[in-house]
């Protein structure tokens, strides 16, 4: 039978032990029906083969009895995340809510239990698909718009600097979280191409920088955050191709990840870009289509574009000598602007990821952007 010690030791973790962590260690232990579940770090291959031979109640049992981990395994069917994770939400907003109500906690903490037990509550919505949750330090969390597994093309909308699970989403300013990026992505998408089977995912995935400072201008979080983009992309369901949307700091973890990416991630998008760890398109080492763009106005042309001493992310990916296609970003206002609706970009973007690359307006107002890709007009 399956052991119980999965809830229990999420429900009720040891005093300072984060709820992920007390659900890893029960997981381990872990065996449905006499059956050891595989590691939590085993390859997605592994994971899926195990998935594929339990029926829907054994899967059940092990999506809420265990939830802080099949909610994030690679693997694992999506629609067993989502309810995964549902869980997982809920038993997090528990823990909030208490810890909101703690007079032995300042309020500054009380407070951030308290945003914390709302945002879980909104993301724990049924008719959401949450494909990864994890509560600890600032959290991470990634959403899905549309079908995953039914879908031809996937766009990953890769954020920047001040992304957490209190970002994630924002009523404020809607557009520069990376839910507003996804569903402003993933409603043009279904304007431009009605009938193309896409989804788009706004993953906030990795533990990014806060402000604009020391950790922004330093690759370390972008190496940790390209480890997390490759196994996401690697363990996407189905065979469809990959775009990667990345925004600002995103850009950095999407150079530094470019050349372990799998060759489904057919194109990688960089807007705002204050560098990606690479000299040229070359450099990045990686079989994808490479676009850029930046607005006029955009503060991040004013960071110097070079790498020294660790500091900085290198050349500027809009430059002519990096190699970049240059896209438009006509009507993007500013450093956040770029995913609103009625831009160049966020056509642009929309373009890329349903695979209308015909439609694609070039920077430099000419077709130099499109040249050689397969189904356009130059080809």
């Amino acid at each position: 039978m399956l052991a119980t010690t999965g809830w229990t030791a999420v429900h009720r973790p040891e005093e300072g032990t984060p709820m992920r962590v007390a659900a890893l260690g029960a997981w381990a232990k872990a065996r449905i029906d006499g059956r050891p579940v595989p590691p939590a770090d085993a390859p997605a291959r592994t994971v899926a083969r195990f998935f594929a031979s339990l029926d829907g109640a054994q899967r059940a049992r092990l999506a809420d009895g265990y939830p802080l981990v099949v909610g994030n395994l690679d693997g694992a069917p999506a629609s067993l995340r989502y309810r995964a994770n549902l869980r997982g939400l809920e038993l997090a907003r528990q823990v909030e809510e208490t810890r909101s109500r703690d007079v032995a906690l300042t309020p500054a903490d009380r407070s951030t239990a308290t945003r914390r037990s709302h945002r879980f509550a909104s993301l724990a919505d049924p008719a959401r698909q949450i494909f990864a949750f994890d509560p600890t330090g600032n959290g991470r969390v990634a959403e899905v718009f549309g079908d995953l597994t039914g879908a031809e093309r996937v766009s990953v909308i890769v954020p920047g600097v001040d992304t957490d699970v209190l970002t994630f989403e924002r009523t404020q300013r809607r557009l520069t979280s990376p839910v507003g990026m996804a569903e402003s992505l993933y409603a043009a998408q279904r304007a431009a191409q009605p009938d193309s089977r896409t989804a788009v995912i706004a993953w906030a995935g990795y533990t990014a920088p806060t402000g604009v400072g020391v950790d922004a201008a330093t690759g370390r979080m972008a190496f940790d955050g390209a480890v997390l983009l490759k196994s996401l992309t690697a363990a996407l369901p189905g065979n469809a191709s990959v775009a990667l949307f990345c925004h600002s700091y995103g850009s950095v973890v999407c150079g530094v990840a470019a050349h372990e990416l799998p060759r489904r991630v057919t194109d990688v998008v960089v807007a705002g870009s204050p560098g990606m760890r690479a000299e040229n398109v070359a450099g990045l080492h990686t079989s994808a289509r490479v676009w850029a763009t930046r607005d006029e106005g955009d503060w991040i042309a004013d960071v110097p574009h070079l790498e020294v001493g660790g500091l900085g992310h290198g050349a500027d990916p809009v430059s002519p000598a990096f190699g970049a296609r240059l896209l438009s970003s006509a009507r993007a206002k500013s450093h956040t602007g770029y995913f609103a609706p009625g831009t160049d970009s966020m056509d642009n973007f929309a373009r890329i990821g349903t695979g209308a690359f015909s439609s694609v307006v070039c920077a430099t107002g000419n077709d130099a952007c499109r040249r050689g890709i397969s189904g356009t007009e130059q080809d």
